[in-house]
């Protein structure tokens, strides 16, 4: 009987590259995901999505590469298991969103930005039950108190208390674990 996995989504830049600091964190993160058994889902292209697949592939895991057709020729990156195409860029990021049982942020730009607005604005709007959210660094610190702040000054509902802040990938995994192997 095969072990059924929970998919961790992780959501980030395609531009780091090997030797980079972020791919080295997305790959640290992706290897302790592992670790801790879960399976790695992404985007299945470079960057941070490369740098994830590779340590969760060399840790011994599992992976899945969603992916779209596009403009720029991209192919699936070589650590990827399970590649799901979607036809268009939204329908990906909806398949992303909906294959994980939590979602892991890293550095990014508007791509990211929109991926992790969508998570939060179907947990608010109910549309998906809520899931963990956590962020590896302080890249988004800023952007998420920003929010925070607007929210609470229109007496909205916080719901950035979904997002959760880890320094390292390894508190990253830990908390992960704790939460979705209880």
């Amino acid at each position: 009987m095969e072990i059924v996995r929970k998919i961790v989504t992780v959501f980030g830049s395609s531009r780091p590259c090997e030797g980079d600091e972020e791919y080295r964190l997305a790959y640290e993160v992706g290897k302790n995901l592992a670790l801790n058994g879960f399976t790695v889902c992404n985007g299945g292209y470079a960057g941070i999505m490369e740098a994830s697949a590779r340590g969760a592939k060399e840790a011994g895991g599992k992976t899945i590469g969603v992916t779209f057709k596009n403009n720029f020729k991209k192919s699936v990156n070589r650590w990827i298991d399970e590649e799901m195409f979607q036809p268009t860029l939204v329908e990906r990021m909806m398949k992303l969103v909906e294959l994980g049982n939590a979602y892991v942020v890293l550095k990014g730009g508007t791509g990211t930005l929109l991926e992790l607005a969508a998570v939060l604005e179907f947990i608010n709007k109910g549309l998906l039950k809520e899931k963990l959210i956590v962020i590896v660094g302080d890249f988004w610190n800023c952007v998420i108190e920003t929010l925070r702040e607007e929210l609470l000054s229109e007496g909205a509902d916080n719901y950035t208390k979904y997002i959760h802040r880890t320094l390292s990938p390894e508190e990253c995994a830990k908390l992960l674990k704790d939460r979705l192997h209880e």
